[in-house]
């Protein structure tokens, strides 16, 4: 009897981290960033692609559309962790360089940006939902 307030406590607490972290138009910025410093030298088109469509939801989410935002930056984040997931390192100092951990940290947020932002849109309303039409 004295763990169900625990396991509540528990599951509402990373209910509201996922829809915190999916409502937030900061994780979409950093992962633009870091996508850009792992792909800008040499120029890799494809995953340039990237950055300015995640910019685009952080602008979205500025202007108050957190649940379309979200669903956004979910999908793109989905596409460039299947993308990254392709390249695999050759070397063990490839993995724990300053590229590889950038890569890790990347993929990790990805992953992140993948539940919340899928949480945020699966369970918001969008701006035209609550309107009756007349």
């Amino acid at each position: 009897m004295a763990s169900q307030p625990t396991e509540e406590k528990a599951k509402q607490s990373t209910l509201s981290f996922l829809r915190v972290w999916g409502e937030s138009p900061v994780p979409p910025t950093i992962l633009a960033t870091l996508i850009t410093s792992l792909h800008a030298r040499p120029p890799q088109t494809l995953p340039l692609l990237f950055p300015p469509v995640l910019l685009a939801s952080t602008f979205l989410n500025l202007y108050s559309y957190t649940t379309d935002s979200a669903g956004i930056t979910a999908a793109w984040s989905g596409l460039y962790l299947l993308l990254a997931r392709r390249r695999k390192p050759e070397h063990m100092m490839q993995k724990f360089g300053t590229r590889g951990i950038v890569r890790a940290t990347t993929m990790g947020i990805c992953g992140i940006n993948v539940v919340a932002g899928g949480w945020v849109y699966a369970t918001g309303q969008t701006a035209g939902e609550g309107e009756s039409v007349r």
